[in-house]
């Protein structure tokens, strides 16, 4: 039988200003290091800490739901000037969060 992939639950969050900021900066980075440097990609980060933040800011420490919350409000952005989508920046969001959480991304560990 398969085993499910338990939830990765974030610490509580202590100051979610300052990791929304963290998060918009590493995003950003992600973002014009992945394709290119383009002027839409400061705006897609600052969208998703936005989202981020004020989840976290109502307690939600879970990882999926945070994930699903960044779709969710994302597709609302107008992607037009960029390479990107909600999906891609959702789980970009993700991947950043789970290194710094020191999460191994790979192979479904």
């Amino acid at each position: 039988m398969v085993e499910p992939i338990p939830p990765i639950t974030l610490p509580p969050a202590k100051h979610p200003e300052q990791e929304a900021a963290w998060l918009e900066q590493k995003l950003q980075r992600w973002l014009d290091e992945e394709f290119l440097p383009e002027p839409a990609n400061q705006k897609i980060a600052e969208r998703a800490a936005q989202i981020y933040k004020r989840h976290r800011m109502e307690d939600e420490n879970d990882l999926g739901s945070l994930v699903i919350a960044i779709i969710s409000e994302m597709q609302a952005f107008d992607f037009s000037d960029s390479f990107y989508g909600e999906f891609t920046i959702a789980n970009a969001v993700s991947d950043l969060l789970m290194d710094s959480l020191g999460i191994d991304r790979c192979c479904g560990q």
